[in-house]
């Protein structure tokens, strides 16, 4: 099972970028996707999730209103709309997964919830 992020850059402050995660072996109709960042010396954090059974997300406070994350369940793939990008979202940005059957509470969109982690891309903001 892999799960691939991409679509990161370098952009200026104010920008859009749009990540997309794509996945093997992973349905999105019984797995919950989460977007993580991680910048250098902080730990890894929620950004946003989407949850297997109705599609339903979560945000951080800090990306509420900027971001949007989406799925394609027939492409099966998740997405990170992120508009209005400041200096302080530059992290590596990875998703992850975990199949519903591994949730024993609703998601809270924690690093230590999700089991399937793919390589991250790099987002810089920068002027």
């Amino acid at each position: 099972v892999q799960l691939q992020a991409s679509g990161g850059g370098l952009v200026q402050p104010g920008e859009s970028l749009r990540l997309s995660c794509s996945t093997s072996e992973v349905t999105l109709g019984v797995w919950t996707i989460g977007w993580f960042r991680q910048a250098p010396g902080n730990e890894r954090e929620g950004v946003s999730c989407i949850s297997s059974s109705d599609g339903s997300t979560i945000y951080a406070d800090s990306v509420k209103g900027r971001f949007t994350m989406s799925r394609d369940l027939n492409m099966n793939k998740a997405y990170l709309e992120m508009n209005g990008l400041k200096p302080e979202d530059t992290a590596a940005y990875y998703c992850a997964a975990v199949g519903s059957w591994e949730l024993t509470a609703p998601i809270r969109c924690t690093a230590s919830e999700f089991s399937l982690w793919g390589q991250g891309t790099q987002v810089t903001v920068s002027s």
